[in-house]
Order: structure tokens, then sequence, then C-alpha cells
């Protein structure tokens, strides 16, 4: 457990924020976005054209609004429900108190993705991540051994070692300091120069590698490692991510994903549903009072069946009813093995290696488990110890994170009791919620001994597994070493200008397709490269005061290393 990041920089908190700006393509989205100018136009013959966007999730509806403001029309097929890994499932009989199912914790350097949150004037609160603001009180269980701790400074000397060894270890070996400063700063040049270094230095190595070889931690015992391991740094423990590649990890760090998250009150889900049944005024081609849901009757088509070449210029796609519809263009964004198990897609439309890049992407598993209660009554203090009753726990248990939502007073509360990932989570996969709930119990009854937590569930209770699920194979990609050069082909696939003219039309964006895997930035970012993308294959522009990805493409595009 360690404290906010910014107390290894030497930053005060007036300091320009850090975002997510970077380091593989440091654009600024936020900036794009909110130009007066808008981001671009389609000539006018174009106007009311079909473009069909294969997934509804965050990604796919973000596309699919911007090219409805363009003056595009966007066809929307979708296999299951609107907002995909943003999956906000209400408690039975409780108005807006739901369990975040999919992403659930959303940094404020998200700044692409709060531009929407923003625009709906969505309420958010932060998230009760161990000693944050949104967790008054946190309990570290580790070998059987219970810490409560109410500020940083509380921690055991032990964990502060653990803390300060991560602090070094970024800090020697991946110029943790230089690159913040770079990143508030938006200065391009020195995070190209940093991150260039790093790229083909920590490529094919892992996380593990990182820290246990790190000089910060080989000074202390292995103990220290495993610590780390099992409760870790910000957000808790990050143990799971071992094997996967560093630069993913440093991704995250840098741009400060672990650090300042909220939760939007009432559900994330709200977002992608309020941009299907926006109705944006001044847009291009279409009337004022039309939006998403009103283009398409109401909901989108069923899921894509087939995506296959129609004609040198046209893309088709079939739906599971069988219907066929030929696209100028089409845009994938749906999990990237789908293209290759769940949907009949055409060979040519990809590159060999783009295919090899896409079929080895690796997913994480991951399952949640969450309860609602009566109250926030984890505030009760308890009459001897004058500690709070629960708190917000990370423990070596099958549980992992406990995490306790406050909804107000007057409001049930909502517990995730286990949020677990890979083996964690795979010891989940076949039970059936009512003994989820009961590991989960079992494990905190040993925990908070004297807590009859069980009075206070209400309703239902609602779990995952995302790795059950056909539509979605597991929560969502995790890079493993050596696979910086896959990133690179899914991501700079909007650039299309030097392809052959068979793979040209169909774009990629999601989670899958960005650098930032799990954080819904890199939907909505890959989103609007798409967005760029397909404006410029129809012929469209973006303004001069306003320049898009693409048209920054070779000042800021990703480091390419050899055979990518």
């Amino acid at each position: 457990m360690t404290a906010p990041h910014t107390s290894i920089t030497g930053l005060d908190s007036e300091s320009e924020p850090v975002t997510i700006f970077g380091p593989d393509f440091p654009f600024a989205y936020d900036d794009w976005l909110a130009h007066p100018a808008g981001l671009g136009s389609i000539p006018a013959d174009r106007h009311g054209r079909e473009v069909a966007i294969v997934g509804a999730g965050m990604a796919g509806i973000t596309a699919a609004y911007e090219l409805m403001r363009l003056g595009l029309k966007p066809v929307v097929y979708e296999s299951r429900r609107l907002g995909g890994r943003l999956h906000s499932e209400p408690f039975k009989g409780a108005e807006g108190i739901v369990a975040e199912l999919g992403g659930m914790r959303f940094p404020r350097s998200s700044t692409a993705f709060y531009h929407y949150v923003d625009r709906f004037g969505l309420e958010t609160r932060p998230f009760p991540n161990p000693l944050s603001p949104g967790a008054p009180s946190t309990v570290i269980d580790l070998e059987g051994e219970s810490l409560y701790v109410e500020t940083a400074e509380q921690l055991s000397p032990h964990l502060r070692e653990v803390g300060a060894a991560w602090h070094d270890a970024l800090e020697q070996h991946a110029s943790f300091g230089a690159m913040q400063q770079a990143i508030r700063e938006r200065d391009v040049g020195a995070i190209k120069r940093i991150w260039n270094e790093l790229v083909p230095v920590w490529d094919d190595r892992s996380f593990y590698g990182f820290i246990a070889t790190s000089e910060s931690f080989r000074r202390h015992s292995f103990r220290h490692l495993e610590t780390f391991g099992q409760v870790g740094f910000g957000t808790g423990g990050w143990d799971t991510d071992f094997p996967n590649s560093m630069l993913e990890i440093l991704r995250v760090v840098y741009t400060n994903c672990d650090d300042d998250q909220h939760f939007i009150l009432g559900g994330v889900e709200q977002v992608p549903r309020r941009l299907w049944k926006d109705t944006p005024s001044g847009m291009a081609h279409w009337p004022d009072g039309t939006s998403l849901k009103s283009l398409h009757h109401g909901a989108p088509r069923a899921g894509a069946a087939r995506i296959e070449r129609a004609s040198p210029d046209r893309i088709a796609v079939t739906d599971t009813w069988g219907d066929r519809r030929e696209f100028d263009c089409v845009l994938v964004t749906c999990q990237s093995w789908l293209l290759s198990t769940g949907i009949r897609t055409d060979e040519t439309l990809f590159s060999q290696p783009l295919w090899m890049a896409l079929d080895r992407t690796r997913y994480m598993q991951s399952s949640k488990t969450f309860v609602m209660v009566d109250r926030p009554f984890w505030k009760d203090h308890d009459p001897e110890t004058g500690r709070d009753v629960m708190s917000m726990t990370l423990t070596d248990r099958l549980t992992r994170g406990t995490y306790l939502f406050d909804l107000g007073d007057d409001q049930p509360g909502v517990i995730c009791l286990s949020y677990a990932w890979m083996s964690d989570a795979m010891k989940m996969l076949p039970l059936p919620v009512d003994k989820r709930v009961q590991l989960a119990l079992d494990a905190l009854a040993k925990i908070y001994p004297g807590l009859d937590l069980k009075s206070h569930i209400i309703g239902d209770p609602i779990t995952v597994s995302w790795e059950d699920d056909p539509n979605f194979l597991g929560a969502f990609k995790g890079a493993l070493p050596g696979h910086y050069r896959y990133n690179r082909r899914m991501y700079c696939h909007f650039m299309q200008r030097e392809l052959p003219a068979a793979e040209r039309g169909i774009f990629l964006a999601g989670d899958d397709i960005g650098w930032t895997p799990g954080w819904v930035e890199g939907a909505v970012t890959t989103s609007l490269n798409a967005v760029w993308g397909i404006m410029h294959h129809l012929g469209g522009a973006t303004p001069k005061d306003n320049p898009g990805p693409g048209d920054r493409f070779d000042e800021l595009k990703p480091l390419e290393l050899p055979g990518t």
C-alpha cells in the first residue's frame, strides 16, 4: 500500500494535472473534442451514408455519436446489450442502485471519457480504494494478521518499505518523475524521448521481472515482493499482473490510472445510454431532435454474424437473422477474438500480421460478487476500539479486494464482496452466486469475527465472470512481454493510406485496440481515431485549426520496433 504517486515527484497540488496523454501516442484528444470548430466535416454528397458499427460498447457508441454529428448514419450491430463492458446491473427493487459488473473506477486523468461524463452532468464520487478519500478506513489482512489504518502514516514499517521500494524502482528504472512532469506539461518531445528509450528495454520483460530485478526490492526479503503482489500499491494487489509486459504497467502509473479514481452515481452505463439517446444541436445533415436511438427506430440491429468484402469499395455485414447490408465503411469494436470465433470474417480484410496480432491478444479473467445492504453500516463505530466496524479490505484470502459503496445514509449501501483476477477468478468460475457469496462471507468473518454482515444483506446478490461470457471471453486485454508490436499493428490500423485497397474501409476500435486495456479511455480514444479514419476515407477533413490524430500521426506515431 502506498501514498499517491505525486509523493515521489516533488510537484505541488497546483501543478498541471496528469492526464492520459500518451506515452505511446501523445495526442490531446480532450482538446480535439472541446475545440469549437468541431472534429471535421464530410462532403455534402456523402451525408446520410450508412456506416456499420459492430458492437455497442463505449467505443462503438462514441464513434456512432460523433459520426452522426458529422452527418453520417451509423448502423449499430449488437449481439447482447448496449454498454458492453460498461455494465451497471440494477439490484431488484432498488431505484438507481447498481452493481458495476464491468468498468467501475474511472481516473480523473481519463479526460476524453470525462468529456462525455461532464457533458451529461453525471455525478461522480471518489471510488473507495484503500487509503483514498472514498474509504474512511482500510484493513490490510495478510498472512492471517490484520492491520487497521485510516492514514498512510499508520502503515507498518514493512508496508512502508514495500511502498518505498516500488517508488524507488519506478524512479530508478523508468524515469517516473520526469515522465509525469512531461505529461503534465504535455511536452511531446520529452515524452517520446523517455518512452522511446524504455520501449526496447521493457517490451520483452514482465512486471515481475521489473520488480524482482530492481535494486530497491533486491535489498529486501522475498516477503517484500510477495506483500507487494498481495496488497500492492494505489488500488491494491497486482500479483495477477505479474506476467504482463512492464510497458503496460508503466502506462498505468505514468498517467495516474491507478490514482484519483471515481465511480458514477447511478451507474457508468448511463454514459453510453445517454449518448444513444442524446439529440445534439447543430449537426451536419440531421435536424435537431435526431438521436442514435431515433435513427435505429429504438434499438440496435442484431449482432453481426458475417463481415465480407462485397465489392472493391463496399463491405457487407450480415446480422444473426440473415439481413445483409453493404457499407462504405465498417467499424469493429467487439472483442478481437470474435473476428475468428464468433463472426465469419473475410480473411482478406486484414493482413496476416494484423490477424496474428488480433488472435494473439491475451485476455485476463475477472470475477466480482456484489450484495446490497440495508444501510452503510460500516460507518458505525465499535464501542470498544472506536474503529469503523468494517473497512475497505485488502487480503490474501479468496475475496482479495472488498469495496464499500456509501450512497447516502438514507440509501441502501452496496458491497463488492470480492473482486478477483486470473487464478483467483477461475476459482469462482464454476460456482453459483450463492456459493460465491458464502465463500466471501466466510473469508470476511475471519477478518471481522464480531460483525454480523449477513443481517444487513437485502435483495439478491449479483455476480459476474467475464471469461464465461461468449461475447467477451475475458475482462480485458493483458499484454504479455513481446506484445508491443501487436499493440502497434492494431492501434495504427486507422491510418490506411498505405494499406492495399482490399484492406481499406474496415476500422478497429475498443480498449483491446488501445494501449491501456481495461481503461475506458482507450475505448474512447481509439473510437476517435476511427472517426478520423472514416471521415478521411469518405473524403472529409478536419478544420485547419483543430487537426485530428491522423493529421499529426507522422509527428506522434508510436515507436516502430524492428519487425513491427
